[in-house]
């Protein structure tokens, strides 16, 4: 390395590093800091002095001591591998470190994210003089059981593709080498490198045309998040951000599944470890780390490398949508991150905007969600593919005032509210189903093959929720008169919102079948629901009390429904008969009544 890129350190401020003698140097680059050779980016440049986001402990780093600059910028390594791997912010494999040295991670430590010595098993796709450029798919490598990890030429790269075999290869070793027009020839690798900070380029954005499924109900029926889309699950502590997050990411409709814990408890991260390996995919039966990535940056690593451990998850949701696949992020908490950019920007001397946050807390929340979307992928074969991104908030006391929390809502289109009130009464996932907001309700019949039963679902739900805003309105009646003062028929409403609430929105995450909920079983239960409360209001017009209509026993067969495995759906449908039956017993008791009186 020249002079112009080795400094000397003058001042250490946490986690911020300023060095001098750095003329030449750009704006995050990748420097080795000090003796211990603790990895850094340069985030800001004044003549030849540098400030140096430090990723690691810098206990011990003092004036005088080197700064080396790489002159390249933080990236990644993508390739076969990923899968099924624990990393740490800046894309350490915590698994091998592990092995190597144990509980704690130790400074400077270099090991690759991608594993040099595994080989995989690599099938073209395509045949030997084929024109390639870049994004364009040459070969195929079963990953895991259930992901077919698609080996991509990287961008800038075009010409006629060569050397091209059937074989067993490790990430580093040359598969096939593309010449150019002008003559040169470029070695392909199974793996290669992105810089986290910059967006993978895309054909073509489009807009969402259907919603993920998440097997959680309030959340399909009522609040969905399109493919594509992005949601924000703000709370306050103890409200069940991270049980929405790992559900989510348990059970979403997604082929690859990013899991970004930043800033978060080590034992959250733990329950992650732990579950993922033992669940399996409602699809393919296989566990569910088969088709995830974890980054684990808990709270007690060093504050900086929550924003790289962000970046680093985005960059590799990006790699695996550019295959043609739909991948769920999920970051929890971005508060966090929030935290680790107000730290920096106050070691940096900057002027701090509300809440001591920095001035561009907006606009770096903002880069972040628009990485998200449904896209056309640039390459052969046109394939299409979405980043769904799902971020929890932890707002102090579950203000939702907060710079983060507001900062997030002007990018999102999917609203989680999370009430504290709610999780204390035991209702999970304490979703609001009043504050509470989707932007992609429309997309909403896309999930059933039958397109009536689709729209039908549409009307279930407006009529769901016109039920639930009646009850918030009679509630407050009803405290201060009693229930005897409102009408029957408002009664009804009270009783059918109840069942809506206990029956329908609450949802055990750690019961088998109620885990998950498919969209054909969510019809079925709420068109059940809403058929009793159809057919109650009948009986009411028809003289009935509606102490008999609440003593039926149907209603504790509404009650269980959500226990009802997938396969037995017809029980449902059975269900509704019985609701039926039991009505046209109360009529008639009615009338025989009337008429002995």
């Amino acid at each position: 390395m020249s002079e112009t890129n080795t400094g000397t350190i003058v001042k250490v401020a946490g986690p911020v590093v300023i060095a001098e003698g750095m003329l030449g140097s750009r704006m995050y680059d990748v420097v080795r800091v000090s003796k211990h050779n603790l990895i850094g980016e340069i985030v800001e440049l004044k003549g030849d002095t540098a400030s140096i986001q430090v990723y690691e402990d810098t206990v011990s780093v003092g004036p005088g001591e080197p700064v080396v600059d790489t002159g390249a910028p933080l990236s990644v390594e993508l390739g076969p591998g990923l899968i099924e791997s624990i990393y740490d912010g800046i894309q350490r494999p915590l698994n091998e470190l592990y092995k190597v040295q144990g509980n704690y991670i130790l400074r400077g430590s270099q090991l690759p994210g991608l594993n040099r010595e595994k080989k995989w098993h690599f099938k073209p796709v395509i045949e030997n003089g084929t024109s390639v450029s870049g994004g364009d798919i040459i070969g195929e490598v079963q990953e895991t059981p259930i992901l077919l990890h698609k080996i991509m030429i990287p961008l800038g790269i075009s010409g006629k593709i060569e050397g091209l075999n059937e074989g067993d290869f490790t990430v580093e070793q040359t598969i096939a080498a593309v010449t150019a027009d002008n003559g040169q020839k470029t070695e392909i690798k199974m793996m290669q490198k992105w810089p986290v900070r910059m967006g993978r380029i895309v054909k073509r954005r489009l807009a969402p045309e259907s919603i993920l499924q998440t097997g959680q109900r309030v959340v399909d029926t009522f609040f969905p998040i399109g493919r594509g889309g992005t949601a924000c699950v703000p709370g306050p502590f103890g409200s069940g951000k991270t049980v929405v997050q790992h559900q989510l990411a348990k059970w979403v409709d997604a082929d690859v599944v990013v899991y970004v814990g930043c800033g978060e408890r080590g034992n959250e991260m733990t329950d992650v470890l732990m579950e993922f390996p033992e669940l399996k995919d409602p699809r393919s039966g296989q566990p569910l780390m088969k088709r995830s990535v974890l980054i684990a940056n808990t709270s007690d690593m060093p504050v900086a490398a929550r924003e790289a451990s962000v970046y680093t998850g985005i960059t590799i949701a990006e790699y695996f949508r550019d295959m043609g696949y739909a991948v769920a992020l999920m970051a929890d908490s971005t508060s966090r991150w929030a935290e680790a950019m107000r730290e920096i920007s106050t070691r940096l001397e900057e002027m701090p905007a509300e809440e001591g946050y920095p001035a561009y807390l907006g606009a770096r929340i903002a880069s972040f969600y628009e990485r998200a979307g449904s896209i056309e992928c640039i390459g052969k074969p046109e394939r299409r593919a979405s980043v769904s991104i799902i971020g929890a908030v932890s707002p102090p006391g579950g203000d939702l005032s907060d710079s983060v929390v507001q900062a997030t809502l002007h990018v999102v289109k999917v609203f989680w509210s999370l009430m504290g009130k709610l999780a204390y009464q035991r209702h999970f996932p304490a979703i609001d189903w009043l504050t509470s907001y989707s932007f992609y309700k429309q997309y909403l019949p896309s999930c059933f093959k039958d397109k009536e039963q689709g729209q039908e679902m549409m009307v279930l739900t407006q009529d769901a929720m016109s039920l639930l805003e009646q009850e918030a309105g009679l509630v407050e009646i009803v405290r201060l008169v009693g229930s005897e003062a409102i009408s029957p028929a408002d009664r009804m409403v009270l009783q059918t919102s109840k069942s809506i609430r206990e029956d329908y929105l609450h949802q055990n995450a750690f019961h088998e079948v109620d885990t998950y909920t498919s969209m054909e079983k969510q019809y079925e239960m709420l068109k059940t629901i809403l058929h009793f409360h159809k057919k109650g209001l009948e009986a009411i017009e028809n003289g009935v009390d509606t102490e008999e209509i609440f003593k039926l026993e149907v209603r504790q067969d509404i009650a269980r429904a959500k226990y009802i495995p997938e396969k037995e759906m017809d029980t449902i449908i059975k269900i509704r008969n019985k609701i039926d039956e039991q009505f046209e017993n109360i009529k008639c008791e009615v009338k025989i009544e009337a008429r002995k009186s």
